[in-house]
This record gives C-alpha cells, structure tokens and sequence, in this order.
C-alpha cells in the first residue's frame, strides 16, 4: 500500500520537483490551439496538427507526449431569404462566421503514469474596432489515466494494488476555459486549465482523493516589420498552477516571408530552446531542441519536439479573417 501511495504521490507531486504536470510544449506558437480552446477558428484557417514531443531522451521514465488536432471556424454561408416582422423579404446569411469547433487526441507519459485522452472545444469570435478580434473557448477534456503495471515488481504476489482501479485504469472528466485576444500586429490570450481539478477516486477507504491542480497559461507576442518581408516576433508564456511558482518562456522568433522561421527562447526552469521551421504552400513543418541548464542534461540527449501542420484556407494574405467575416 506505501508503494502505492509513493507511486501516485510522485505524479502529483511531480510539479513540485519539475514545474510539469500537463505536456508541455516548446512551439506553442505555432499550435496556441493545444494550450487555449479560445484559439479554435481564429484565424479562419482550417488547421491540421501533428505533435510529438520527446523530453530528455535517453532518462528512465522521462516525459513523452504525442497529440494530433484540428480545429476550425464556421464560415459564412449563403445567403437565404427570411421574411421579417412587417412581412417584407431580406437576404439573411445561414451561418455569421463566428463560431470555432476544434478538438485533439493526445497521449502523455512520463515515469509510471500515463494518459490517454481527447479534448472538444467550442470558441466565439468578436470584433472590436476594425482590426481585433475577442475569442472565448470552452472545451471539455476526458482521458484514460493508469498506472504502468509493467513497470512495476512487487514481492507480495498479493499485493492490493494489483486488483485496484490505478491498474485497470480509470477515466476523469476536466474543463479548461480560454481568452484570445488576435490583432495584425500582436496576440496574447490566458487560459485556466483543469477547472474541476480532475478530481478522481482511485481506490477503496484506504485511498485518499487525488487531484490535478489547476493550471493558469499568459502569453502574448507582439509583431515587428524588420523590412517588406522579415518580421520580428518577441513572445511570453508563464505558465503557473496553484501549487507551483511560475515558470516562464521568454523569446525571440525571426520569420522570413512567412516561409522560414527560426528563434530561441530562455526558460525559466532552466533551460534554452532553438526552435526552426519552414512552410512548402500549405505544408508547415517544426522542429524545437531544448538544452537543459540543470545537472539532469548530462544523462541525456536533450529534448526534442516535432511538429506538422497543414493548413487549408485562403493563402493569399496572412491575415485572411480580416476581409472574410
């Protein structure tokens, strides 16, 4: 039963020691969708997303993390003749063009706890003034969460814990709740994460209740025109939860014509991130390398992250939702 306790205490408490809990991510630029439901359809894109992160390569039990996502808006339709109150016929769209539907499937592992799960979300979009845009997200998370039995030997064939729910695995509802703010020339967006706390049952009278904290995302970039064609994108991610301090990543990302990008970013809990990316038409592939400042980078090969996108929609302007809704 102590093993027990030890193994679920080293997942929760995991933040304490590492400052993760959730995925993290190194190119949320390039996907914000992953970390606020509020993002889904802002940009009028119809986006595809492959993710595949894999941190401290070569560490036992290190973390790894795969999602694949999609998201998108609802465009306006055409147009329909509806009758009003004093009986006169008017052209009325089918559809304003400011909802968002988006959802991913993800799969995170690290040590001996692992999850597997979805997430749908629905986002609002509104305008204020010409040029900015007010997005709302909501999204409705559930994922399978167990414990690897494999990785575990007990000398007590009966052992409590090998009967329990932690094995079998159990299944735990959460909501998360996002603001996007998204003008030509900066973004910044907030994000509260796990609103319920995820809070589970895991076992008999014996077991406590085990929860995930709440987490809390603030970014915001802002964009510089070095000349026609490069662009300078300063950027900031804190992320914090209630029971961790906050950890931040603070960056720089040059993008060249909208086809090649590159940037380097400090984190706060120690280490450097290069990030690198190029897009072929509608094809953007990333790539990220994150160099530990902390004694655990001598045990492994750093942490590398992969990213696809595909992006389907009007390309002949980088701001297309301006003159689309």
């Amino acid at each position: 039963m102590k093993k027990l306790t030890s193994i679920v205490a080293a997942f929760f408490f995991w933040p304490l020691c590492s400052g993760q809990q959730l995925p993290l991510y190194s190119q949320y630029l390039q996907n914000k969708f992953l970390i606020n439901p509020a993002v889904a359809g802002s940009e009028g894109y119809t986006n595809i997303n492959l993710t595949a992160r894999e941190q401290w390569i070569g560490y036992s039990g290190a973390p790894r993390t795969y999602s694949f996502s999609g998201h998108g808006r609802i465009l306006k339709t055409k147009y329909s003749i509806k009758a009003d109150r004093s009986g006169n016929n008017r052209f009325r769209p089918k559809g304003d063009g400011k909802v968002g539907l988006g959802g991913y499937v993800f799969s995170d592992r690290h040590g001996l706890v692992q999850r597997t799960g979805f997430q749908a979300a629905y986002s609002y979009h509104m305008w204020t003034g010409r040029t900015t845009q007010v997005s709302l997200g909501l999204a409705f998370t559930g994922y399978h969460f167990k414990i690897n039995e494999k990785e575990i030997n007990f000398e007590d064939p009966n052992e409590p814990w090998l009967n329990n729910n932690l094995r079998r695995g159990i299944f735990v509802p959460d909501a998360d709740f996002g603001i996007y703010v998204l003008n030509p020339d900066f973004s910044f967006g907030f994000t509260s994460s796990q609103l319920f706390g995820a809070v589970a049952r895991i076992g008999g009278e014996g077991y406590r209740n085990y929860s995930m904290d709440r987490h809390y995302y603030l970014f915001g970039s802002y964009n510089f025109n070095a000349d026609v064609k490069t662009e300078i994108q300063p950027s900031v991610l804190i992320m914090m939860s209630e029971q961790t301090k906050p950890m931040a990543d603070i960056g720089v990302t040059c993008n060249y014509d909208q086809k090649i990008w590159a940037g380097v970013s400090y984190r706060t809990s120690k280490a450097l991130v290069a990030n690198l990316g190029v897009r072929y038409t509608n094809l953007f592939i990333g790539y990220s390398y994150d160099f530990t400042l902390s004694e655990i980078q001598r045990l492994t090969f750093g942490t590398h992250e992969l990213s696809l996108a595909v992006k389907f929609g009007d390309s002949a302007r980088k701001y297309r939702w301006l003159d689309r809704y």
